[in-house]
């Protein structure tokens, strides 16, 4: 076992094949933690010995994805280190080296078995015996002499391990199962080195942990079965076995394994719908992990000092889409309005842009489904001339991000995701027209016997007092005061003017919002909707 007195060295070692999965990420923030609770080092690794689906693109989507989520590496990519290169394909003279080292402790051999005559054994091994129980060991009877020859006539071959014959169990203390036993008899002599020269999985692993002296494996439980493999590759070049740790997979909440039927799966498509790192941390640390089985919000400075192996728990994780979007919505209460503006610009954005291209006049929509977004626009996303009229709202933004944070009040308490904000501030920018919600032109403007003409002409009439301050306190008080000699409750009468000003009956603060509007604007969408909807 690890020797504990050593310095942590742990390590994230990805393969750059596609995005960043939540699982990995997950595992990555366990090891990040535990180096900087206990002051060790956090090495990144790129695993990219498959040729046709390794590329540079994803190892720098990978390398964005750790750097939104704040976790920040001692050595790896674009830091360096003493124990690089840190690409497993820029380490080949390295598992050329362990491949010697092996052959001078006699612990490897070669195998000159062809694809065809393994496949004719194991389907008779199936056949007859009752089950494949592995390489039956053939070349490791021939002579140094024979093989030697062999090699040298270029005859292709593999190098497989020498599993000792009378080694007994394969048994390790897991930081995370406990003591686990794996039989010996049934490892067969696994290759290490394939025909062309390339180490396997298990073998470039062993040699790179190895090497980079990582005394902590702390991975998904996915790998348990590799485990022993690995351990008899350590014992093979006389290396010492770090400590393992194995992670309980997460589920979706079906209780099947998390993929894209849950939704989102990669941390960028998080990222992108308006989830915040810190929350996104937070919530991916307790999926089988907790502090003390009851605080749920964890500062990242509580997690990297409180963090330890012991209290990862062995049952499988369920993701929580509903727990991940109340704990995002507390992350996003906790900032105030300059943090606001600059973490949302890109949403603010949108909707100054989605508002600025509602159909000029009132419009009247059939209410959203979720997911949908019936807005009418004269530029949709898909356009050219959106991208460029949100790269000019985000340059406003930057100007003059004093309006921008007044928006804050308006929202702060009902979102649960950055990307909700377009949806509930668009109307802000809507200038003169308005887009009435289907649903609530009929349980309100329409109600029967509610009378919210009558509340909108007074409401209006209110509203277009010039000896009237333009703020919500002084505008709600004068409207509040319509109640009484009209014989009206106060939500009878704002209701109405809610529905015209905002377009639904769910809104923001109504004279909040109204104070951030033009009063010309204000008044010529309740003209429209009196016109439109009342015929008056």
């Amino acid at each position: 076992m690890t020797d504990t007195q050593k310095p942590v060295r742990v390590r994230f070692a990805p393969s750059p094949t596609g995005k960043l999965h939540i699982g990995g990420a997950r595992t990555a923030i366990y090891n990040w933690a535990f180096a900087r609770a206990t002051g060790g080092t956090f090495v990144l690794r790129i695993e990219d010995t498959d040729p046709e689906r390794s590329t540079d693109e994803n190892t720098q989507i990978i390398l964005r994805a750790l750097r939104w989520l704040g976790l920040d590496w001692d050595e790896g990519p674009e830091v360096g280190g003493a124990c690089g290169p840190y690409f497993q394909m820029q380490r080949m003279d390295t598992y050329a080296a362990a491949l010697e080292r092996l052959k001078e402790r006699d612990a490897a051999y070669p195998c000159f078995c062809t694809k065809e005559e393994l496949d004719a054994k194991r389907a008779k091994a199936e056949k007859e015996e009752g089950g494949y129980a592995g390489y039956d060991r053939t070349c490791r009877c021939l002579s140094h002499e024979e093989a030697a020859a062999r090699i040298a006539a270029g005859e292709d071959h593999v190098w497989r391990i020498k599993v000792p014959e009378d080694r007994g169990a394969i048994e390790f203390d897991d930081a995370v199962y406990g003591h686990i036993s794996f039989p010996a008899d049934v490892m067969d002599d696994m290759i290490l080195v394939r025909t062309d020269g390339s180490p396997t999985y298990n073998f470039a692993v062993v040699c790179d942990d190895a090497n980079m002296g990582i005394t902590h494996v702390i991975r998904g439980d996915d790998h348990l079965s590799n485990t022993p493999r690995q351990i008899l590759i350590y014992e093979a070049l006389g290396y010492e076995t770090p400590t393992f740790g194995h992670l309980s997979m997460i589920l979706g909440p079906d209780g099947k394994k998390l993929s894209k039927r849950h939704g989102a799966t990669n941390v960028e498509e998080y990222r992108d719908r308006g989830y915040l790192s810190d929350a996104l941390v937070n919530f991916l640390a307790l999926l089988g992990w907790s502090l003390d089985g009851e605080t749920t919000i964890i500062s990242r400075e509580v997690l990297t000092s409180q963090f330890g192996l012991d209290r990862i728990t062995k049952k499988d994780a369920i993701f929580d889409e509903t727990k991940l979007n109340w704990m995002n919505g507390v992350y996003i209460r906790e900032m105030d309005a300059p943090e606001w503006v600059a973490a949302s610009k890109r949403w603010i954005a949108e909707a100054a842009v989605q508002g600025a291209n509602v159909a000029d006049g009132v419009n009247v929509v059939p209410t959203p489904e979720q997911g949908e977004d019936p807005l009418p626009l004269a530029i949709t996303a898909e356009d050219e001339g959106y991208a460029e009229a949100v790269s000019a709202a985000l340059a406003d933004i930057e100007e003059d991000p004093a309006f921008y944070e007044k928006l804050y009040p308006l929202v702060i308490e009902r979102l649960a995701r950055l990307d909700d904000i377009p949806a509930k501030l668009e109307f802000i920018f809507w200038g003169a027209n308005v887009r009435l919600d289907e649903k609530s032109v009929k349980k309100v403007l329409l109600k029967e016997g509610a009378r919210a003409d009558e509340a909108l002409r007074a409401c209006r009439e209110v509203l277009a007092r010039e000896d009237l301050p333009w703020e919500a306190e002084a505008l709600q008080e004068a409207c509040r005061a319509l109640c009484e000699p009209m014989d009206m409750k106060p939500k009878l009468m704002f209701q109405p003017l809610r529905v015209a000003v905002c377009g639904n009956m769910v809104s923001p603060p109504l004279f909040e919002s109204i104070e951030l509007m033009e009063p010309e604007d204000v008044l010529a969408r309740i003209d429209g909707v009196l016109a439109s909807v009342f015929e008056a």
